[in-house]
């Protein structure tokens, strides 16, 4: 939705008046939006950069992380993916009030609650402390990552100019999980962990003080309630069912594991039956029924669930079958990240024939391919086995990216930017715990005691050909989308042939 021009709304008696007199207010009017479009793009990728930032740091000191908090096995694990939990359980929500109470006021909220959590992960003493203080960096982030996007597709009208920004925007997802293990890293080797929590905490209270100044605040022209029944089931259930995954890894016999789950499976079913039942759901369920929100939600779960899924798990890979150190596992991820952020920046040079579920589908092949060139690795192989299969995964990644930002928006009505940005990262999220779990476990069933590196090797060349699979699953989910669009809009074009060519029916 463009916004309302400035200077439509100014009293007649304040514009010139007379034929002869040149009316500069529209002129005017476009000048501001456009600066304001360029301001809002800008703090959008900075708090993007930072809210991923957040979530990839921990990839590379785990390990400094949990000797220095004194973390055991099930420690580290919650070190790991703690943020995730956050992120899961409010992006949905965030977008749905950034889009009805504000997106600055979100966006601003969120990066001073990345400020604080950052501050308190940085002088933890135990791992509850920061186990927590991640969780409340998902929180911080969800606000950031779906008010974010809101903004581009409030300042950004649908076509060239939406995907060009949706490019940078996908960039600053890529820019964000390329810095993180490489600031992290370098900072560790240098200083401690501690210090990019505390430079996360500057850098986010910077932009929100940024956003707050440059920024116009912007809502949707239909506000609705939140549904905070809606709102408070959901965030039950994807609590309970991430808390779940982490805590199987370490057995999904125990009975912790079993009361999560079967916890996350009745708010589930809870959180259908209300949202059946209120006026104004989280997500309209009609959009269920629209092929191309569909399209972007199965692409965005096969996306968490494939290729971040399987990286997330490389820097600790490389540690201990390789015993490669962090800075130069972090140097090597770049091979993918870097890569992705270049493709997001060009991605809008695509043809224009190509629409946003043909790239979708094309990407997530040729990120499977990227994941099929990364098996296949053997005990001794030097970094340089890695770099094809990271450098065809990261453009698959970098279309995908921006693919994935611009359909997000232009995939639910008018003016819900927000929520559609909550609803697709939602599921990137909930498919990454699920991408991460199910390579811990397929890499742990081959690393049994004794076998070494060569067990931790054959469970990631196993986990890269699983992993490959859900990426194709998800390019096949989107295909689909489109064939049963096609279809019904036979169905529905036939129907309308026969209504017309006999009256009576």
């Amino acid at each position: 939705m463009s916004p309302a021009r400035p200077a439509a709304s100014r009293p007649a008696a304040s514009r010139p008046t007379g034929a002869d007199l040149p009316d500069h207010s529209t002129g005017d009017a476009d000048h501001r939006h456009a600066r304001q479009a360029r301001r809002a793009l800008a703090v959008a990728a900075v708090a993007t950069v930072l809210a991923l930032v957040a979530f990839t740091a921990p990839l590379a000191t785990v390990g400094s992380v949990a000797a220095s908090l004194g973390a055991d096995v099930a420690g580290r694990t919650w070190v790991l993916n703690s943020m995730g939990v956050g992120l899961g359980a409010t992006l949905l929500t965030a977008g749905t009030l950034a889009d009805d109470r504000g997106r600055r006021r979100v966006l601003v909220t969120g990066l001073l609650v990345l400020t604080g959590s950052s501050v308190v992960a940085a002088v933890a003493g135990a791992t509850l402390t920061f186990v927590l203080a991640r969780v409340a960096q998902g929180v911080g982030a969800a606000a950031v990552v779906a008010a974010s996007l809101g903004l581009v597709a409030h300042w950004f009208e649908s076509g060239p100019a939406r995907a060009a920004a949706s490019g940078v925007w996908g960039a600053s997802v890529g820019g964000g999980i390329a810095l993180g293990p490489l600031l992290a890293s370098s900072l560790d080797r240098w200083a401690s962990w501690r210090e990019v929590y505390w430079l996360l905490a500057v850098a986010s209270l910077s932009v929100a003080a940024a956003a707050r100044a440059a920024l116009e605040e912007t809502r949707s022209h239909e506000r609705r309630p939140l549904d905070v029944p809606g709102a408070g089931l959901l965030a039950l259930s994807t609590t309970t069912f991430l808390a779940a995954l982490v805590e199987g890894r370490s057995g999904w016999g125990r009975p912790v594991t079993l009361v999560l789950l079967g916890a996350a499976v009745l708010a589930g079913v809870a959180l259908v039956l209300v949202e059946r039942q209120v006026r104004f759901p989280m997500v309209d369920p009609a959009l269920l029924r629209h092929g191309r929100f569909v399209a972007a939600t199965a692409a965005g779960l096969a996306t968490g669930a494939g290729i971040i899924g399987l990286l997330s798990f490389l820097p600790g890979f490389l540690a201990l079958a390789l015993a490669m150190a962090p800075t130069t596992a972090a140097v090597l991820f770049l091979a993918w990240s870097g890569t992705s952020v270049v493709l997001a920046l060009l991605a809008r040079r695509l043809p224009a024939r190509w629409s946003g579920r043909a790239q979708l589908g094309g990407s997530l092949v040729v990120v499977a391919l990227g994941q099929l060139a990364l098996s296949g690795i053997a005990p001794g192989d030097s970094w340089t086995r890695f770099v094809p299969g990271l450098l065809v995964a990261g453009v698959g990644s970098g279309v995908l990216n921006a693919a994935l930002g611009r359909e997000a928006v232009a995939s639910v009505p008018d003016g819900r930017g927000g929520m559609g940005s909550g609803a697709n990262n939602t599921a990137r999220y909930l498919g990454s715990s699920v991408g991460v779990t199910v390579v811990s476990v397929v890499v742990a069933a081959h690393a049994v005691p004794g076998s070494g590196a060569a067990g931790l090797v054959a469970g990631w060349n196993v986990a890269a050909c699983v992993t490959a699979g859900l990426s194709l699953a998800g390019a096949v989910a989107v295909w689909a989308t489109t064939v049963t669009d096609r279809r019904r809009a036979v169905t529905v074009a036939d129907v309308a042939a026969g209504s017309a060519a006999d009256p009576a029916r």
